[in-house]
């Protein structure tokens, strides 16, 4: 098997936040593995607060090339990915980036899509939020305005006073909110005062209301009941979900942190076995990266797959958003394919 890649820069719509020197660009590593004509690509998104740097990631490609090198088909992406797995710790969505790369390719060459390898149920479209970010009064207001097509919107709070956001927000909506907090609370009971206030104004799961270090504390607000708490930097990989499972009511999966479409399909198994409820979300992915995660929207509670909705620049082809819901083209492997030639 061949395999290259192509660092790309992925620009938003919107800055994340106020100030002019809030980022407005992601970097993004696009991957490629082709055999006997087929090509299968994937998609290693980096946000700085992954840690994950392009010299990392890069670094990590060259030693994988060695092992996809020697590869043919048939062959099995677990046992690929494993070898893959054990060149290091961390660089998750190096690793991701391969495995979509690979789950594509499988799926082209046997011309199934990603639901069909894994014998889920079709499903071409699921409703999204839609993610506003914080920002000025006349920007959140712009965002709404662009979001009106979506049925539910995914509120970024954590700030010093959340609730003048959430109400600053019910100005001008009153559509259902997921409201992620970026562990931005640190007291238990003032969490849970605010989860009752959020319930009364219409928010439907809390993100990480707490740091990853005070599980104790979440599982005591968790007990409570008052909304779903969604975990989403306490679980990144499968051997989380354990560790958690008494403190949240459900686990965000996300491919960049988990290593890509294998490991978060086992995920999704264990997470309905300890009945915990399952959100897919995303970081900024192109339509590459999303289009993969879309495949697996049939086992989801709940969705936040709206990255490309939020880009400039998507240099792919895939999922597309109509009147809220993320729709799946049908196409073999994850759906997605360039829109200009990136290799």
């Amino acid at each position: 098997m061949e395999f290259i890649y192509q660092p790309f820069l992925l620009e938003y719509k919107y800055p994340f936040g106020v100030s002019s020197n809030t980022r407005t660009h992601t970097q993004t590593v696009f991957t490629k593995i082709s055999w006997e004509g087929f090509h299968g690509y994937g998609e290693a998104c980096l946000p700085p607060y992954l840690g994950e740097t392009l010299e990392n990631t890069i670094h990590l490609f060259e030693k994988a090339k060695l092992i996809l090198k020697k590869q043919t088909y048939p062959c099995s992406i677990a046992e690929i990915i494993l070898e893959i797995d054990e060149l290091g710790e961390n660089n998750n969505a190096a690793k991701a980036a391969i495995d979509i790369a690979l789950h594509d390719l499988k799926g082209k060459i046997e011309n199934k899509s990603v639901q069909q390898l894994y014998k889920l149920q079709k499903k071409e479209s699921a409703f999204t939020s839609c993610t506003i970010g914080i920002d000025t009064e006349e920007n959140i207001k712009q965002k709404i305005f662009d979001a009106s097509d979506f049925t539910i919107l995914k509120i970024k709070a954590g700030t010093k006073d959340d609730k003048a956001l959430i109400n600053l927000i019910r100005k001008y909506t009153n559509k259902p909110l997921f409201v992620d907090v970026n562990q931005g609370w640190t007291d238990k009971y003032f969490a849970l005062d605010m989860l009752g206030w959020f319930k009364e104004k219409g928010v439907v799961l809390v993100e990480q209301p707490l740091p990853v270090n005070q599980l104790d504390d979440m599982a005591w607000i968790t007990s409570n009941n008052i909304l779903p708490t969604i975990a989403d930097e306490n679980v990144k990989r499968l051997k989380d979900i354990s560790k958690i499972k008494d403190a949240f009511t459900g686990i965000n999966i996300k491919l960049m942190k988990c290593t890509g479409i294998k490991e978060a399909f086992e995920m999704i198994e264990l997470a309905k076995e300890l009945d915990l409820k399952i959100f897919l979300g995303c970081m900024a992915e192109s339509s590459c990266g999303t289009s993969a995660m879309a495949q697996l929207m049939d086992c989801a509670d709940y969705i936040d797959l709206d990255a490309p909705h939020l880009l400039k620049n998507d240099p792919f082809s895939g999922v597309r958003y109509e009147k809220g819901k993320i729709i799946l083209d049908e196409l073999p492997g994850i759906g997605a394919n360039p829109k200009e030639k990136l290799f």
